[in-house]
């Protein structure tokens, strides 16, 4: 394939627009998934986006956007799930299994109530190639917002998510840090929905940061290779979709499975050469 084949998708404004919110949601993901395996929230990641679906339904028969109406259904959900885990007996899982299974019914009842016309398989596996300019610009805010509390509060969430009570007994509010990792999780995957849908956004949420765990040691270094994953499977995906016609989100996916394969063979393979030579040495 030469230079030429690369630069064909991009003669086109829709691929344009693609390949951006692609490479956003490709770093935006990664980078909170590292947090998200190590506090094991990779079930209620999965619940928000599933959460989204009744808001959205009542947001296109208004006449809204999705990328418009998700920015506010994430903060809710984000607080909701938060104080439902906080404020219930049921236990964790329990109660993200209820707003999950709730919210997704809710959602499709909705729809067939309101008669919404939306393309259900673009929802749940996404429809990159239909992003508008708009959406565009609403995916690169939530991205600025998203990355500046990250980064902002990366020691805090570092300290938080590795010794939570460590974290209170030094002061620091985590409740306040819970909520707010929380919302920037829910805006992360509102803006990734037609990158890769409601049933897809967990895998690019946990896989790239699930196989740079595996071939490294330290946390920030996982953050960077998860980011680097991130945008590889992304823009990829993006490639087979366009070359292939195939699905957007599913093809991310696989490459984003695929590298985690990679991952997996190379911590079984090679780090067990270079251990037995730093012994022989």
């Amino acid at each position: 394939m030469g230079i030429e084949n690369l630069l064909e998708p991009f003669k086109y404004d829709f691929m344009i627009r693609s390949l951006i919110t692609a490479a956003l949601s490709g770093i935006m993901l990664p980078a909170l998934g590292s947090f998200t395996i190590n506090r094991n929230m990779g079930f209620m990641a999965d619940a928000m986006a599933h959460a989204t679906l009744p808001i959205i339904a009542v947001g296109v028969f208004l006449g809204f956007s999705i990328s418009v109406l998700g920015v506010p259904a994430a903060i809710l959900i984000a607080l909701l799930l938060g104080f439902i885990i906080k404020n219930t007996e049921v236990g964790e899982d329990t109660a993200i299994g209820i707003i999950f299974s709730s919210f997704f019914a809710l959602g499709f009842i909705l729809i067939s109530i309101f008669n919404v016309s939306i393309n259900l398989e673009d929802l749940l596996f996404g429809q990159i190639l239909a992003v508008s300019t708009f959406d565009v610009f609403i995916v690169f805010g939530l991205f600025i917002v998203v990355m500046s509390i990250f980064l902002i509060f990366f020691k805090q969430f570092l300290f938080y998510s590795f010794d939570p009570i460590g974290a209170k007994v030094r002061g620091l509010n985590v409740s306040f840090l819970n909520y707010l990792f929380l919302i920037i999780l829910s805006l992360a995957i509102i803006g990734s929905l037609q990158t890769v849908g409601i049933i897809l956004v967990l895998s690019m949420l946990i896989i790239p940061s699930a196989a740079a765990k595996l071939i490294t040691k330290t946390f920030v270094n996982s953050i960077i290779i998860s980011i680097v994953f991130g945008l590889v499977a992304s823009v990829s995906g993006l490639y087979l979709s366009y070359f292939f016609n195939l699905p957007s989100g599913p093809s991310m996916s696989i490459v984003a499975t695929l590298l985690f394969v990679l991952a997996f063979l190379i911590s079984k393979l090679v780090n067990p050469i270079f251990t037995y030579l730093n012994s022989e040495i």
